[in-house]
């Protein structure tokens, strides 16, 4: 099966392209020159740009809609950790995948990885905050979308 990029790729398309698991967002894309260090590596800056773009595409395409009417709130990445497994280099094709696994009140803990040739190369497990649009206080998840992330995500509340 061919890989396609920049788009999200179904669960059938990340099972055959080596993941240990589909995830509720993945897209694929290539390493570029330009995310290169000295040594032809990809640089640790690239990983956060591709799990942030990932983790943006995954709120407002899975998340964002539960918000319809309500107002939509500011999003704040409180905290990442990142675990870097094995290097990547130029033209490197890769999975970058995002899921909710837990969720309290105001935010959600998301767990991201970046997967090449059916191997894991990095992940990155980050905590959401949902602030009011004017960003005076935390805003509560709708129950409808706490309901989504643990029956379509697999999250608990903690």
């Amino acid at each position: 099966m061919e890989l396609r990029y920049l788009t999200p790729l179904s669960a059938k398309e990340q099972l055959a392209h080596g993941l240990d698991m589909a995830q509720p967002m993945a897209r694929a894309d290539r390493v570029r020159y330009s995310e290169l260090d000295v040594l032809n590596h990809v640089n640790n800056k690239a990983y956060m740009e591709w799990f942030e773009t990932l983790r943006t595409e995954h709120y407002y395409r899975l998340c964002a809609p539960f918000y319809d009417g309500l107002g939509e709130p500011r999003t704040v990445l409180r905290n990442a950790d990142i675990h870097y497994i094995k290097e990547m280099v130029a033209g490197q094709s890769y999975i970058a995948t995002a899921r909710v696994s837990g969720f309290r009140n105001t935010s959600y803990t998301v767990e991201q990885q970046i997967w090449s040739d059916g191997e894991l190369h990095a992940r990155m497990n980050g905590v959401m905050v949902m602030r009011r649009p004017d960003g005076s206080a935390g805003y509560p998840l709708p129950e409808a979308l706490r309901r989504y992330f643990v029956e379509k995500e697999g999250a608990a509340a903690v």
